[in-house]
């Protein structure tokens, strides 16, 4: 497919590298954060590392807003100025956030708005968070930069995200005590006694699998439901925040499963915001396709 003729639209909360936005020629709209009182825009007004600084100086809990109408309506708006004649929009988890939901509204008015317009959008929900969905983004530009049609494209992420699965580690429970998710007394008992919760966050539903004592044994939890898990000989992608924690990771994954993971990655604000700047992310691909509703 002429890559003058088709763009590829996702959002920040995707948690795609820099380098593979820039090599793939991915388009992104940019979620807004509110902490302690400032706004902020993801991937603009700070990288990964300074949101985790950040969170563990905030005194109070980030809140994230929804991509709104205006701005899809901006960007459908601009594409089709630019020619462009068709787009693919990857969207974060539709249960965790209305974006999705906006833009269909918001391609709905566009061809209300530009009956004459020959542009085609196609829109998918990714039901997942993170590079959970960052990855087949990048999947869906190569195959389409590679010729595949837009249709066998959107089929492929349709297919591929009843699969992909993610588990969760988190070191602080700060953020997680003051959001709500646990209750106040629990989480100060989990950091006195060093308790963490192992969580997957899979179709958008956050449900906690496990809680362990001690960095080893939530580490070897983690790293034990990922083999249980996944796919026989799956890539498998470490999302990190704190390094200090990375090589332990890499090392019991790789003599769990037989080989290394195929990236590493920053975990960036949509995850952060519920787990806080201590938490390690593994994502995959499940042996079976989830029924999520």
């Amino acid at each position: 497919m002429d890559k003058t003729k088709y763009a590829v639209l996702t959002d920040s909360t995707c948690d795609i590298p820099q380098t593979l936005v820039q090599e793939y020629g991915i388009d992104m709209l940019h979620f807004k954060i509110a902490l302690d009182g400032e706004s902020y825009e993801e991937r603009v007004d700070f990288t990964p590392s300074a949101y985790c600084e950040m969170l563990r100086s905030a005194k109070g809990i980030p809140t994230t807003s929804q991509l709104n109408v205006y701005e899809f309506e901006e960007k459908f708006n601009a594409y089709d100025d630019a020619g462009v004649e068709t787009m693919l929009y990857v969207s974060i988890n539709s249960k965790g956030s209305a974006t999705h939901q906006n833009a269909q509204q918001a391609k709905a008015a566009f061809y209300e708005n530009r009956p004459d317009s020959a542009m085609r959008i196609f829109i998918v929900d990714s039901h997942c968070y993170s590079m959970t969905y960052g990855v087949h983004v990048v999947e869906a530009a190569r195959r389409l930069r590679e010729g595949q049609t837009m249709e066998d494209v959107v089929a492929y992420l349709n297919d591929i995200f009843t699969r992909m699965e993610t588990v969760l580690t988190v070191y602080s429970l700060k953020i997680v005590r003051k959001s709500g998710r646990v209750s106040a007394a629990a989480a100060v008992a989990g950091d006195v006694l060093g308790i963490h919760p192992v969580f997957t966050l899979n179709g958008g539903v956050s449900k906690v699998v496990k809680k362990v004592r001690g960095n080893k044994a939530v580490r070897q939890s983690a790293c034990r439901y990922v083999k249980e898990h996944i796919k026989e000989g799956a890539p498998y992608y470490l999302g990190i925040s704190n390094p200090e924690y990375v090589q332990e990771y890499e090392q019991e994954l790789t003599q769990m499963l037989g080989y290394p993971p195929a990236m590493r990655f920053e975990l960036g604000a949509a995850v952060l915001s519920n787990t806080g700047p201590d938490a390690i992310g593994i994502i995959y691909e499940g042996r079976e396709a989830r029924t999520d509703d």
